[in-house]
């Protein structure tokens, strides 16, 4: 556990390199951050292919206050979102860096390396992408959420099948996401989907991004998320890259999910 320092916060810089890191198996061996990080860093990159960069440095805020600071000062987000984002949420992956509110008493081993998973997942995707903010938003939530559990079930600690009944059970008691419609070209950029986030709670939205990333996963392969990403290296424009990585337009394919969604809920 990290103390924070006289500013509310702790820089834990590690050097990365993806030929030495050893994938563990067992979450017993990742105790302290250092070791979580490295050891779900090479789990990213030899299980799933995900780059890593060099150097990520780790960010360990005291308290709420402390990570609303330091998501302006260190990852450069503006007041409006800072405020918006240390409301709700305990971590933040940017550019080569993680930020995560320390809140022990709330988090147990599983929840931890669960959320470093998750947000490193982020940094990889902006490494991929060549830049923050690219790519659909709830895409990006939804495939860290994959990552994360599928890292835990690497772990021992959780599988992705138990995921998704427990994400597929929320949904169906939170149908009226589903009524509404998906509207995923709204919920696309980063405003889009920290507003759809405060609308409709944090477990269902981020059971939903879980459910509609594992079925884009399972029907066209990581590799194509991968693909996905990495072609805003090329061009930025989020409809034609979503086509060309999956293969079908994405109002084809939220049409496609909507009505899956529907039918499981409905069993």
């Amino acid at each position: 556990m990290l103390a924070g320092g006289s500013d509310g916060r702790v820089a834990v810089p590690l050097w990365l390199d993806p030929l030495s890191l050893t994938a563990p198996t067992d979450a017993r061996a990742l105790r302290t951050t250092d070791e979580a990080v490295r050891g779900i860093a090479a789990i990213m990159a030899t299980r799933f292919g995900l780059p890593i960069p060099d150097r990520v440095t780790v960010r360990v805020y005291d308290g709420r206050r402390a990570f609303e600071q330091g998501l302006m000062r260190d990852a450069r987000v503006s007041p409006v979102q800072a405020s918006k984002l240390s409301d709700f949420a305990i971590g933040v992956g940017a550019r080569g860096q993680v930020l995560l509110n320390d809140r022990p008493a709330d988090r147990t081993q599983r929840e931890r390396l669960r959320l470093i998973a998750h947000e490193l997942t982020h940094v990889s995707q902006i490494e991929l992408a060549g830049g923050e903010g690219r790519g659909e938003q709830w895409l990006a939530e939804g495939m860290a959420e994959w990552v994360a559990f599928a890292t835990l079930e690497r772990l021992g600690l959780d599988t992705l099948e138990r995921r998704r009944q427990t994400a597929m059970a929320g949904l169906r008691s939170h149908a009226t996401l589903l009524q509404h419609g998906l509207d995923l070209e709204a919920h696309g950029t980063p405003q889009g989907f920290t507003a759809w986030h405060l609308r409709e709670g944090s477990l269902p939205v981020y059971q939903l991004a879980f459910l509609i990333a594992d079925d884009l996963i399972e029907r066209r392969g990581l590799d194509a998320m991968r693909a996905y990403f990495a072609s805003f290296k090329r061009s930025s424009g989020r409809c034609g890259n979503f086509d060309a990585a999956f293969g079908l337009s994405l109002d084809d394919f939220e049409a496609a999910a909507l009505a899956r969604l529907k039918t499981a809920a409905a069993l």
